[in-house]
């Protein structure tokens, strides 16, 4: 069950993760290097800023998808080995939560993406030869698997960026003024 879709501001973020080039049906190979992100983030004493998440940076349906596979931090840190450092960016992202199985995922986002449609948004993305670029696409997993065993009740945040606005601001309802 998904809530209704909202416009939300963010501010900058630090981040650490683990990239990942694979399919639609590889997404669980890199979500299970999650454990690394965190094992790393534990031995270093640092302390998480938010919700573990997967980043898509390209996506190439169904042959590729770029993604990321992380966690927010309260401080900017360097990377090593696998785990690359960077910043999420900050700006207006389209955010919709979700109560339920992740498989249900793909149905909640083309709903998102439709209602930023009817809404006239336009996503911080670009076509490239590639597949679509995104400034930041986040998927943000509120749910400790440990915690919450049955995937149907996992709680889980959708994030997409949305791109400058150039002309009127829109209201603080999401709606573009009249």
């Amino acid at each position: 069950m998904a809530d209704q879709p909202r416009i939300v501001t963010r501010d900058e973020q630090p981040y650490v993760a683990i990239a990942a080039t694979v399919t639609m049906d590889d997404i669980a190979a890199a979500a299970d290097r999650l454990p690394e992100v965190m094992a790393w983030v534990a031995a270093r004493g640092l302390a998480r800023a938010g919700a573990p998440f997967f980043k898509y940076d390209v996506i190439a349906m169904p042959d590729r998808l770029q993604m990321q596979v992380g966690a927010p931090l309260r401080e900017l840190v360097e990377g090593e080995g696998d785990i690359v450092a960077g910043l999420l960016p900050a700006g207006r992202y389209a955010m919709v939560s979700h109560i339920g199985h992740p498989k249900e995922l793909m149905g909640v986002t083309t709903d998102l993406l439709a209602w930023a449609d009817r809404q006239g948004l336009a996503f911080d993305m670009t076509s490239s030869p590639d597949g679509e670029r995104w400034g930041c696409r986040l998927e943000a997993y509120h749910s400790d698997p440990r915690l919450v065993p049955d995937m149907a009740q996992w709680h889980t945040d959708l994030l997409f960026r949305l791109a400058e606005l150039a002309g009127p601001r829109l209201r603080s309802d999401g709606l573009a003024p009249p």
